[in-house]
Formats: structure tokens, C-alpha cells, sequence
């Protein structure tokens, strides 16, 4: 005899439970891409619809630009006059000095410029810099005397000739890096902060560098990626300290910009002007403690964060060496077995 199945005993059949491991991965993948996509919406807002803040009105009416007569420097100079703020300028070139006035009056007219003659790289008395970089920076501090100083941007660098092993760096060269990227940086902070945060407001932007924060190592440029990677540190550390004091500090990571400083020749569309750059970097300041301002600087390190370490590590180190070796040959010297 058939059996008979009643149609609704199917209806009243429970359904299979979902396995409870289906569950947590749904819940982990949704979790996941909302977290992305809200970072993704961060990272939009903050490359193209942020405004900048208005410097004059929250910081002061001048602002302190160092290494400002060539590349980056000279022109967040420019950008920053055409928004309202008077400056002065710190170089080694009186007459790259005077030239970038000249430049400064005729974008803003009303700007009021004051100059400062200072070598950053010039050797000092002692290994923390006396002599003529204390002198240097004394002068920096008379110049800005009895004015409402906003914002200082530590903007001066310096880097090797060309790529070069930790060993075959002269020691005058090295020296010179230390005392531009840490020491003078340093001091021309310390002149400027305190009456930043006596007065309860000022800013303060270092400029980094992709080498000591988007590859884990910058081979053949040893000495030059640890000195940006103190001011980072500096930077994110002073930003803790001074922040309840009205001061705003950030390290801004730029990687290549087109600046005679820059190893790469020829067009690309993540190498930026410096003036591209200025007003990106200008539109950032004041926001988070570190910081890349141009939006296709930062897609490069997205890629990057997704390599491991060890590719990246043998790239930089294969550059590092086919552009020692090109020098090398240039200038007709041997190698040492070091290749």
C-alpha cells in the first residue's frame, strides 16, 4: 500500500537551521566592507572636499617658511601669501631670497615679507649645532619679534648627492643631513612653539617623507630616511603634547615632487609641481598629525601597504644600487666589490 504525503505536513516540516559559521563570516564580510567603505568616504572627503582652514584667522598673521627660495618651500610661500598671510623667509641665498619677494609681492600685494639669511647646513661648534647655526637661529627669533606668528613650516631638507652605501657617505655629507633635517629643525621649533602656545594657538608643519614612512626601508639613503623618520616621530609626539595648548603640529609625507631634490626624471602623473603640491599641503594644515596631502601621493602608499615588506625591500634596494653604480660610472670609479 502507498504512503501519502499530505501536503501541509510539508508546510509544517521545520527548515534546516543556517550553520553558525555562515553567520559570523556574513557578519565579519558585512563588517568589512562597511569598514572600508566608510574609509574610502573619509579618504574622498579629505582629498577633494575638505575645506582648508583659514590660517590667518585661527593661527596668526605670519607665518615662518624655512628652505623657501627653491621647490616645496617657495611655493607654499606663494600659496600661503595669496592667502592672506605675511611671511618670512628663511634661506642661505640672499639673492634667491630676494627673488622669491619680488615673487610674493606681485602674487599678494599686500603681503609684508621679512627675510632671513640662514645656512641650515652650515657646520657648527659642537655636535648639537652651536656657532653659526645658533646664530641662525637667533636671527630667526629677532625677526619675529613682536609679530603674531601663526604658523611655521619646517620645510628645509637635504639628501645625499646620489645613492651611496652607509660607508662611502663623506662625513661632511651626512653631518650636513643630520644638522638640516634634525637638529635645525629642531631648534627653529623650539624658538617658535612656546609663544605659539603662550598666546594658545599657532601650527606647526614638518615636512616628512615617503622614505621613512611608506617603504619599510630606503636603502643607500640610510642617514637621510632616519632623519625623516625623527621628524615624523617629532611631529606626532609634539602634536600630543601641544595640542591642549591650541597648537596644531603635523608631519606632511610627500613622496616624489619635480624639485631638483627629487631622483626622477620625466613626466608622471604622481609626481606633482610644487605648486600642485602647495595647495594641496596648504589645504591640509591643521587637520591630522600625519598627513599625505596630494590624494595620488596617497594611492601610491595604498599599493605599497599591499606589498610585503621583503618586495619592497628588494625593489628599494635594487634602485638604490643601479643609481650608485650609474654615478659611479659618471665619475669613473670602481665599485670595491659592492654592487
Amino acid at each position: 500500500m502507498e504512503s501519502v504525503v499530505v501536503a501541509g505536513d510539508l508546510a509544517a516540516a521545520p527548515a534546516p537551521a543556517t550553520p553558525m559559521w555562515f553567520v559570523a563570516l556574513v557578519a565579519v564580510g558585512l563588517h568589512a566592507a562597511v569598514v572600508w567603505a566608510g574609509t574610502f568616504l573619509a579618504w574622498l572627503r579629505r582629498a577633494f572636499l575638505r575645506p582648508g582652514k583659514g590660517l590667518c584667522r585661527r593661527y596668526g598673521e605670519w607665518a615662518v617658511v624655512t628652505g623657501a627660495t627653491d621647490g616645496i618651500g617657495r611655493a607654499v610661500a606663494l600659496e600661503l601669501a595669496r592667502r592672506g598671510l605675511h611671511l618670512v623667509l628663511v634661506g642661505r641665498n640672499p639673492g634667491k631670497l630676494s627673488g622669491v619677494c619680488k615673487e610674493v609681492r606681485a602674487a599678494a600685494p599686500a603681503c609684508k615679507v621679512r627675510t632671513v639669511v640662514f645656512d641650515l647646513a652650515a657646520p657648527g661648534d659642537d655636535d648639537v649645532g652651536g656657532g653659526e647655526l645658533s646664530r641662525g637661529v637667533a636671527r630667526v627669533a629677532a625677526a619675529v619679534e613682536g609679530l603674531d606668528v601663526g604658523l611655521l613650516v619646517n620645510n628645509a631638507g637635504a639628501t645625499y648627492p646620489c645613492a651611496a652605501y652607509f660607508h662611502e657617505v663623506p662625513d661632511a655629507v651626512w653631518e650636513a643631513v643630520l644638522r638640516v633635517n634634525v637638529v635645525a629643525a629642531t631648534r627653529i621649533a623650539r624658538a617658535l612653539v612656546p609663544a605659539m602656545a603662550a598666546k594658545g594657538r599657532g601650527a606647526v608643519v614638518n615636512v616628512g617623507s615617503g622614505s621613512s614612512v611608506v617603504v619599510p626601508a630606503f636603502p643607500l639613503y640610510a642617514v637621510y630616511a632616519a632623519t625623516k623618520a625623527y621628524v615624523d616621530q617629532l611631529s606626532r609626539s609634539l602634536h600630543v603634547e601641544y595640542k591642549h595648548h591650541g597648537v596644531d603640529v603635523q608631519c606632511q609625507i610627500p613622496l616624489y615632487v619635480a624639485t631638483k631634490m627629487s631622483p626622477v626624471q620625466g613626466n608622471s602623473p604622481f609626481i606633482p609641481s610644487p605648486e600642485e603640491y602647495a595647495k594641496a599641503a596648504v589645504r591640509c594644515i591643521g587637520y591630522e598629525p600625519r598627513c599625505v596631502p596630494y590624494w595620488r601621493h596617497s594611492i601610491q602608499w595604498f599599493f605599497a601597504s599591499l606589498l610585503p615588506d621583503s618586495v619592497l625591500n628588494l625593489w628599494r634596494l635594487q634602485v638604490g644600487i643601479r643609481k650608485r653604480n650609474q654615478m659611479k660610472v659618471l665619475l669613473g670609479e670602481s665599485d670595491h666589490g659592492f654592487s
